[in-house]
């Protein structure tokens, strides 16, 4: 099983979080991605908020970046899940982007976020006992 983090701000990722999945309240633009491109060591896996996606999609520029990186990234709606809020993002967030990588490990649009998380091999805390 892989560890679970969830960041409010993926700008707090960090070695602790190598081979983690991680849900994040952060969007997945530019900006939000080099923190993850940053690691010598990365997250397993990365789910932002698509913050309405933007002009030229900079809201998921990063999830391109990331598969080029062998990162699984993938993006909730932003009227899923409040923006800036992991556990929003985990509770309430369902997938509206994608990268060849997440779509390989079996993630799919209208996925909500807390299955992606099972899918990826995480187990949601509140899961872990019976």
């Amino acid at each position: 099983m892989r560890t679970l983090t969830l960041l409010d701000s993926i700008s707090a990722v960090g070695p602790a979080e190598a081979g983690h999945v991680v849900a994040t309240g952060s969007h997945g633009g530019l900006a939000a991605v080099r923190f993850v491109l940053a690691q010598a060591h990365r997250p397993h896996a990365v789910i932002f908020n698509d913050a309405g996606v933007g002009k030229q999609a900079a809201g998921i520029v990063g999830l391109r970046l990331l598969q080029e990186a062998g990162v699984i990234a993938a993006a909730c709606a932003h009227d899923s899940a409040r923006i800036g809020e992991a556990a929003e993002t985990l509770e309430n967030g369902v997938l509206s982007h994608l990268n060849p990588l997440a779509r390989a490990a079996g993630l799919r649009e209208g996925m909500p976020v807390a299955q992606a998380v099972r899918v990826l091999g995480a187990t949601i805390p509140s899961e872990d006992h019976p």
